[in-house]
């Protein structure tokens, strides 16, 4: 496109204006990646003013591609780190033993189906048994193979690990001309891959992991450096979505991207996937932040805010989980992360969080300075990052953050209660004399989510209150009762429905997150040990890197 571009204004009767629309479709205001401001000052450059932008712009991202491509042209020897607290003891206790097998066996059923009947696809329809796939994943596939390997690993099923391992090994393939979701891709195929190899020390999935990380790299060819939310792997064209705000990025997409490409180039001993991600924290310092808030919407082009939208949950969600694990994951030596993420939350605190009148503590979102009292489903896993990071806050708010995600995981497992199956909507709403129940039609339906089980079980690792527990095995029976069917388990469109009305989905994050952290909340806390494991927004485990430590030898 650029080079049509470029040949086309060499006509004398194309202007500028001309030009934009001959290349995008649309008049200059409208670009993505424009704002008005901008688009005025480029009609009024002369077309080889704009030329010479464009050629420059073109030998920027070609120098940047072809370094691009030097982080894999072989990787360094490895000392493997044998890990810790990954050996899968018996509960002693004989009632949380047999809940806990319970859960296993309930992998079995979503593994065993989704092999029968859609092996190496995406994802598996458990009503009409067939496999199913995600524009999200463009033609990669075995989406469902690589989210579900570390937790066949760490509840012991080998034979099926092993199965898994040989289906990486034989057709896994990142060489695909297809558009996908950088961030869905990363948390899903780059997380997963990482924590197979931290766990089993398989030297494919380091690999395969580097090879689909170099693959990402060219999303980052932006004026700013934040990268796109869409590229296509063939050709490392990006875009974004096109419903975002003004072409923006997504700060719970590109804010994602941190934990595991820290991990990629401690792996391939190559700095630039690190460079990338630190970039990103560069340009977010650099930018006002309206009343300290985070909006959700990022122009990759000007590097400013798109539309003032703030939300813990969809769109901004993961973007502070990962400045809190950023910290810890560094082994405490990242302090920017942790004054970035405390800064965060005290400006959520003021701004977002709220109590209802019967009680209830929820975390409204933000838009352009209205509050709109809606709670996600999503936004449930806030309960437990606000445990997490308890022990680490500013002097006297250890307890007050950790009274905060008892009180957020209460609000979430009243979502559940409220409905027939026992299973949340994916949102709910405070308003209108309603509490924690959803009052629209799209906002009633459940597919499988992990966010609160996984509050509950930072909330009973961190506190031992047997109710979590107890919240946590309502979920398991609400699940066999509503959402399990022959072909393993779908979600639900209608949490209010005295009947079944199955999505005919089985996602792949039910394997990665909803079981995993189920079944770790009937383990010991020895097993995957909070002190030696962060967990990326997928459920994946990434150990902690310890400066003391240097995991890539480079032979001498």
């Amino acid at each position: 496109m650029v080079d049509q571009a470029a040949r086309r204004l060499s006509d004398p009767s194309c202007s500028p204006r001309d030009f934009w629309i001959h290349c995008y479709g649309a008049s200059a205001e409208s670009l993505p990646w424009v704002k008005s401001g901008e688009a005025k000052e480029t009609l009024q450059k002369l077309p080889e003013e704009i030329q010479r932008d464009i050629l420059l712009e073109k030998e920027k991202v070609a120098q940047d591609q072809l370094r691009d491509k030097a982080a894999y042209r072989g990787l360094p020897p490895v000392r493997f780190v044998p890990p810790i607290g990954t050996v899968d003891r018996e509960p002693a206790d004989a009632a949380i033993r047999e809940k806990r097998a319970k859960i296993k066996e309930m992998m079995k059923h979503a593994w065993y189906n989704y092999k029968q009947y859609a092996w190496g696809l995406n994802e598996l329809k458990p009503v009409s048994k067939e496999g199913h796939s995600s524009s999200l994943f463009g033609s990669i596939k075995g989406a469902t193979i690589v989210d579900a390997l570390d937790t066949l690993f760490i509840m012991g099923m080998k034979d099926e690990f092993e199965e898994a391992k040989s289906w990486v090994e034989d057709n896994l393939d990142f060489n695909v001309n297809a558009e996908v979701s950088v961030f869905e891709v990363n948390i899903r195929f780059v997380g997963g891959l990482l924590s197979a190899y931290y766990l089993s020390g398989e030297e494919i999935f380091r690999e395969k992991a580097v090879e689909l990380g170099v693959k990402l790299l060219p999303a980052f060819h932006t004026p700013s450096g934040i990268p796109w939310a869409l590229l296509n792997l063939k050709s490392g064209i990006g875009r974004n979505w096109p419903w975002a705000s003004g072409g923006s990025s997504i700060l719970a997409e590109f804010g994602t991207l941190h934990l595991e490409f820290m991990h990629l180039s401690q792996l391939s001993g190559d700095p630039v996937f690190a460079e990338k991600v630190m970039n990103i924290r560069t340009v977010l310092n650099k930018l006002v932040k309206p009343q300290g808030l985070y909006p959700n919407y990022l122009n990759p082009s000007s590097g400013q805010w798109g539309q003032y939208h703030v939300s813990v949950g969809g769109l901004g969600d993961s973007f502070y989980e990962y400045l809190l694990k950023a910290w810890l994951m560094s082994d405490k030596t990242d302090l920017e992360a942790k004054q970035m993420y405390f800064d965060a939350v005290q400006a959520i605190e003021t701004h977002l969080i709220r109590k209802s009148s019967r009680g209830l503590t929820y975390i409204a979102e933000w838009k352009g300075g209205l509050l709109e009292h809606k709670m996600g489903h999503l936004t449930c896993f806030a309960g437990g990052m606000f445990a997490l990071g308890a022990d680490d806050a500013p002097e006297g708010l250890t307890q007050h953050y950790l009274q905060l995600g008892a009180e957020i995981a209460r609000t979430c497992h009243e979502s559940y209660n409220r409905t027939f199956v026992k299973l949340g909507p994916e949102a709910f709403r405070f308003d209108g004399g309603v509490e924690a129940i959803a009052t629209r039609q799209n906002e009633k339906y459940y597919i499988l989510r992990p966010e609160v089980v996984e509050t509950y079980m930072y909330m009973w690792r961190l506190t031992h209150d047997p109710k979590y527990r107890k919240w946590a095995w309502e979920a398991v029976e609400a699940l066999e009762n509503h959402c399990r069917v022959s072909g393993g388990y779908s979600g639900l469109r209608d949490v209010y429905l005295n009947h079944d009305s199955y999505d005919d989905v089985q996602q792949s994050f039910f394997l990665a997150e909803t079981l995993k952290y189920l079944y770790l909340i009937f383990s010991d806390d020895d097993l995957l040990p909070l002190e030696h494991w962060i967990f990326n927004t997928e459920a994946h485990l990434l150990p902690k890197l310890c400066t003391n430590e240097k995991e890539v030898e480079v032979n001498g």
